[in-house]
């Protein structure tokens, strides 16, 4: 199995159908983004689209954010989903090794991520790379009525 990780560089019809594969097996409320969502995020300055092709088939995704705020360079993993068939391969450790060397890169000191707690299989995998958990709270306003 091979694994090669890459920065999406536009929204082609195999990447419109990698997220609508990809999607339903990370969010059962959200729905996959429009090709033209897709354009945005990956021409937008502060968004990295990372795509994992494994034997030449994009099976994972990421996304990395990466923002100046006055404090420095901050940088988030999201939306970090890998296709039920390759999990277990290590196509999860090899998008966040990635991300992480791309955050790097761009400035950032840090990178922070959140994932639900019933996702088993990838806090273990974040805390496998290195990524503690933060004495914080999160919150979150919903602007949908």
């Amino acid at each position: 199995m091979t694994v090669e990780i890459q920065i999406a560089d536009e929204a082609t019809p195999e990447l419109v159908a990698a997220f609508a594969r990809l999607i339903p097996q990370l969010s059962k409320s959200s729905p996959p983004p429009t090709e033209a969502e897709l354009t945005e995020m990956i021409a937008g300055d502060a968004s990295d689209m990372l795509v994992a092709r494994v034997d030449g088939v994009i099976l994972g995704t990421l996304t990395l954010i990466t923002f100046r705020i006055p404090t420095g360079v901050r940088a988030w993993i999201e939306d970090v989903v890998v296709d039920d068939a390759a999990r277990g391969h290590g196509v999860g450790d090899k998008l966040n090794r990635f991300a992480l060397d791309l955050a790097k890169a761009k400035g950032a000191k840090t990178v922070d991520l959140t994932s639900r707690p019933s996702r088993e299989a990838a806090n273990r995998l974040y805390q496998r790379i290195g990524f503690q958990p933060r004495d914080t709270n999160v919150y979150r306003f919903s602007l949908e009525a």
